[in-house]
């Protein structure tokens, strides 16, 4: 049993980050029942982030399915919601009428721009909702366009996560009021709250608004990628001063042969002495001489080869459910571990069962068959 076991939350079915704080809170434990919007009673998932959730087909238009929803509401710890501001109000399962009947409730909602402000309407993505923050323009080489960082910074770190963290806090908080709330989590305040390091640096004078000379921008020749002779990369991070000794040892070079670490004048020397030195070696090779080491060296891996590498098999950083290779449950837990339920045990778990987990009647689950 994981560490959220015994915690009860309805999910309505959505994209992106609210799927994914669902799939965080589910590895952890809770009992999630995922409320579909679709034309037939669904038996289980495959898609990774939609693991471990039992689901149930409501037509939220019906009065009387908006009611089996609020009946459900009514037993839960926690809600998650994706959807645009007023969308689940007009449905009539707003914060209002779900905290009316669960005053204990923790609402949680998950936007791009947030419940408030003058582009809460707005349609928008995870590229548009780093850009506002300034994640967006601190990412890429000075000679380029910023680079969108897939949709990590806004859908899943400052979505999903920030979600998952504020339900969780808002749950214990209530164990102690006795009182429910919502939670606001935009992905523009996630991603901001991302950047917290950076920001501080840039008040204190350390960091440039120049993208790509900053020490972790790419800027510095000792914290970037570099192309070998197989012509795929390694990724070198030696930033501290001991490290960067080594890192130079290993590479057949004294301190004096190179410009000083620091001098940011030079870097462009430095980064192209390491270039030539990198391009002599294939990736393997490299990581062979130098990975177990201090120096900070790791090979850039694609999403093929990540999963075979020695560290994450011993980790069991991934798993394979149903067929599928998917990242496992994190972070570990020594006594109350996340695990994965699998499509195929969701699937032998009858819905009927399920929402009667969840008390409803047997008349209320016959009224929800097509």
């Amino acid at each position: 049993m994981g560490p959220l076991d015994g915690v009860k939350i309805v999910e309505f079915a959505g994209i992106g980050p609210a799927p994914f704080c669902g799939m965080m809170l589910a590895d952890m434990g809770a009992d999630l029942l995922r409320v579909e919007r679709k034309t037939r009673l669904p038996v289980g998932h495959s898609e990774v982030l939609n693991r471990g959730r039992r689901s149930i087909i409501l037509d939220l238009k019906k009065p009387e399915h908006v009611e089996l929803a609020l009946g459900l509401v009514s037993k839960a710890d926690g809600l998650i919601e994706g959807h645009r501001p007023g969308v689940m109000e007009r449905l009539g399962l707003g914060p209002e009428p779900c905290l009316a009947r669960n005053p204990r409730l923790i609402y949680g909602r998950v936007t791009g721009w947030g419940q408030a402000g003058p582009l809460r309407n707005s349609a928008g993505h995870d590229i548009n909702y780093i850009a506002l923050s300034g994640a967006l323009h601190a990412i890429g080489t000075a000679s380029q366009n910023p680079v969108p960082p897939l949709n990590l910074v806004g859908d899943f770190g400052g979505g999903g996560l920030l979600l998952a963290f504020g339900i969780v806090c808002g749950i214990l908080e209530a164990r102690t009021s006795g009182r429910g709330q919502v939670v606001d989590a935009a992905m523009t305040d996630g991603s901001a709250l991302l950047m917290a390091m950076i920001y501080g640096w840039k008040a204190a004078g350390s960091w440039s608004n120049k993208r790509g000379s900053n020490l972790l921008d790419g800027g510095a020749p000792f914290y970037r990628a570099y192309e070998c002779a197989d012509g795929k990369y390694v990724a070198v991070g030696p930033l501290e001063p001991k490290f960067y000794a080594l890192f130079l040892q290993k590479l057949g070079l004294a301190e004096t042969d190179v410009p000083p670490q620091m001098d940011a004048n030079r870097w462009p020397e430095l980064e192209k002495r390491l270039a030539a030195i990198f391009r002599t070696q294939s990736r393997d090779q490299w990581c062979r001489a130098l990975e177990e080491t201090d120096a900070c060296i790791a090979p850039v891996l694609d999403l093929e080869e990540a999963p075979a590498h020695v560290h994450n098999v011993a980790r069991e950083t991934f798993v394979k459910v149903d067929g599928t290779l998917q990242p496992a449950p994190a972070p570990r837990f020594s006594r109350t571990p996340g695990r994965i339920r699998s499509a195929d045990q969701v699937a032998k778990q009858k819905i009927e069962t399920a929402l009667s987990d969840w008390g409803l009647t047997a008349q209320e689950i016959e009224a929800l068959r097509p």
